[in-house]
């Protein structure tokens, strides 16, 4: 398996952020992507904005997918103060299971789920949790449910896992083959998580600086 980066690698800080000043917009107002308001709850309503370019690039992605599949939205854009307590609880669990651990082993394995805030391409309205449905708005298998934790799935959760079923092997190739084609990249410890225009993307894909950054919604 090819290495992985990890969000908390000094590698992705380093990156720098020519912010391009692009608005965030509501992707339910289009009505051509699905949208799960599972984050309703903890956002009030901000899971469902993305930076204007990454939206145009998940329209691309939902034209690429045969017919009976469509991109079904979960999360875009989180708010700074939320993705900290994310990253937070998820960083205390760690220490209480793991209490031999040093901060920067917690640090490490902490962003294999939730990335550090100063660096989050959520909080910069650049990332996007998405899953796959069939026609009638019905969930497909993609080998775990999505946000589940490396402990919980096993390791499953990692987009390359090889303990997987064949049926979610074969619709995570269509998500990312999908969405590979539009631009976006995706964070391997995550098979649901992809991003455009941040930090991790910009490191992947060899660009000089991510045009977005970390902001607050309007």
């Amino acid at each position: 398996m090819t290495e992985i980066v990890l969000m908390s690698d000094p590698k992705v800080a380093a990156v720098p952020v020519q912010e391009c000043g692009e608005r965030l917009v509501d992707v339910r107002r289009d009505g051509r992507l699905l949208v799960d308001e599972r984050k309703w709850q903890d956002s009030g309503g901000a899971f469902a904005h993305l930076r204007e370019g990454v939206l145009g690039r998940l329209f691309k992605a939902q034209e690429l997918l045969p017919e009976a599949m469509r991109l079904l939205f979960v999360e875009g854009y989180r708010p700074p103060s939320l993705q900290r307590r994310y990253f937070d609880e998820y960083a205390a669990q760690l220490r209480s299971d793991h209490p031999n651990w040093p901060a920067e082993q917690v640090r490490s394995a902490a962003s294999r789920y939730v990335s550090p805030p100063e660096i989050a391409p959520h909080s910069a309205g650049a990332a996007v949790d998405l899953t796959l449905a069939d026609d009638e708005g019905r969930e497909l298998d993609l080998g775990t449910r999505m946000n589940a934790t490396p402990e919980e799935s096993a390791g499953a959760c990692y987009t390359q896992a090889d303990n997987i079923s064949g049926e979610a092997r074969s619709h995570r190739n269509l998500l990312s083959a999908a969405l590979t084609a539009a631009g976006l990249v995706n964070y391997p410890t995550e098979w649901w998580h992809w991003s455009y225009g941040d930090r991790y993307w910009a490191l992947k894909t060899g660009a000089e600086s991510a045009p977005y950054g970390p902001r607050e919604l309007d």
